[in-house]
C-alpha cells in the first residue's frame, strides 16, 4: 500500500513535524501471489517490535552485542528458531510452525538445540 501525502513544505515547525494529510492510496501487489486482505505492514511491524524487545542486542546503550557476525548470524537463527517452533504465540493458540503445518507439536528448547547441533 503506497500512501500519497500533502507536501508541507514552507509551514511552521509545529505544522511541518505533525503527519501530513493522505491525499491518495495506491494498492500495488509487489511480489508473490500475495492475497489482497494480507498486503499490509502490520504484522511485520510487530514482529519487528518483540525482536527488538525480546533481544538485547537491539536495544540501544547495552554491551548485549556479538563482536562477530558469525556470533550474530548464530544468535538470530536460534532466536528465529525459537520464536516460530518453541514460543506459543497468544494469538495462534500453538506455534507458528505447528500452524503452517510444519510441524505436529511445540517443541521444546532441548528439541530445538538437538536440531541445531546436527
Amino acid at each position: 500500500m503506497i500512501k500519497h501525502f500533502q507536501s508541507g513544505s514552507g509551514q511552521s515547525a509545529q505544522v511541518r513535524y505533525s503527519p501530513g494529510s493522505i491525499t491518495a492510496v495506491e494498492k500495488k501487489v509487489i511480489c508473490g501471489a500475495v492475497h489482497e486482505t494480507e498486503i499490509g505492514t502490520s504484522r511485520m511491524e510487530r514482529f519487528n517490535l518483540t525482536t527488538r524487545m525480546t533481544l538485547r542486542r537491539f536495544t540501544r546503550l547495552t554491551n548485549g552485542h556479538s563482536k562477530k557476525t558469525r556470533n550474530h548470524d548464530a544468535m538470530l537463527g536460534l532466536y528465529f528458531a525459537w520464536y516460530n517452533w518453541c514460543r506459543k504465540h497468544s494469538t495462534l493458540k500453538t506455534t507458528p510452525a505447528v500452524k503452517a503445518g510444519l510441524a505436529t507439536e511445540q517443541w521444546t528448547l532441548e528439541t530445538l538445540l538437538t536440531a541445531a547441533a546436527a
